[in-house]
């Protein structure tokens, strides 16, 4: 099972009082859902949940960019790119 997949619910006089063990929860990739009343009102995810949807777009862009063919661009200077520039 993905820790990340694991989700602890606590009420948020709970949350108050042992916040910093929430934390290391967290921390160890289970996310923690706050409640007021039985009803959720928060929720706190770990971080990498987040970075991993950058590192696959990451990834998708550099796949893309190994198929596609290199194009001439034959010889140019930085002064040739911003002679139109006014």
């Amino acid at each position: 099972m993905n820790l990340a997949t694991i989700t602890k619910s606590v009420t948020s006089a709970n949350a108050n009082r042992y916040f910093s063990e929430l934390l290391r929860d967290v921390r160890s990739g289970t996310s923690v859902v706050i409640t007021i009343h039985g009803k959720p009102v928060a929720k706190i995810v770990p971080i990498d949940e987040h970075a991993n949807v950058a590192n696959q777009a990451r990834q998708t862009l550099l796949a893309r960019l190994a198929r596609q063919r290199a194009t001439d661009s034959g010889a140019w200077t930085r002064e040739s790119l911003y002679a139109n520039e006014v």
